[in-house]
């Protein structure tokens, strides 16, 4: 396997009712694709859902126990409104928890838009997979995205056993 660009694979969700009822298009969901693509992921799933913790939860072990996705990313649900539960059923899924991830992208977005301070999203480790809370907006995703997703690639090599924490290539 090529240490410079092992291939991984990738799952997008989108949390949101009005997506999924098709009132809305789900832009943040399909510019997640995009990015993602571009920088050398294989997308195997696509998926709307609404905001119901249980679908949530379900959807996430799924995604980790079964499909064995490397990295999954939520958008929506992160902030402060009565159906904004992505992060405590995200909690509920993960084994260990990674605070920097959510830590970069509210310093990153923060600087760029005060309300960023009320993104709740967190990232983790449910057995071999990262997942990862990011905003709802599309443009908010987009640069959340943008600002980690080096940093993840390198996170997980090592979640992969591609290479490991010290090694900086």
């Amino acid at each position: 396997m090529d240490l410079g660009r092992a291939v991984f694979n990738a799952a997008i969700i989108t949390i949101s009712d009005k997506c999924q009822d098709a009132k809305w298009i789900d832009e943040s969901g399909i510019a997640m694709q995009k990015i993602l693509i571009a920088y050398g992921f294989s997308i195997k799933s696509y998926e709307i859902i609404p905001h119901k913790r249980e679908v949530i939860k379900d959807r996430l072990i799924t995604f980790c126990d079964d499909l064995k996705i490397d990295l999954v990313v939520t958008t929506g649900g992160m902030g402060v409104g009565p159906k904004d539960i992505t992060p405590e059923a995200t909690k509920q899924v993960i084994k260990k928890e990674i605070p920097g991830i959510s830590e970069a992208i509210r310093c990153y977005g923060i600087q760029k838009a005060p309300r960023t301070m009320l993104f709740r999203g967190v990232a983790g480790i449910r057995e071999h997979t990262l997942i990862i809370n990011l905003p709802g907006s599309t443009k908010d995703a987009r640069e959340a995205l943008e600002s980690i997703l080096e940093t993840v690639w390198q996170g997980l090599k090592v979640l992969k056993g591609v290479t490991s924490e010290g090694d900086r290539k």
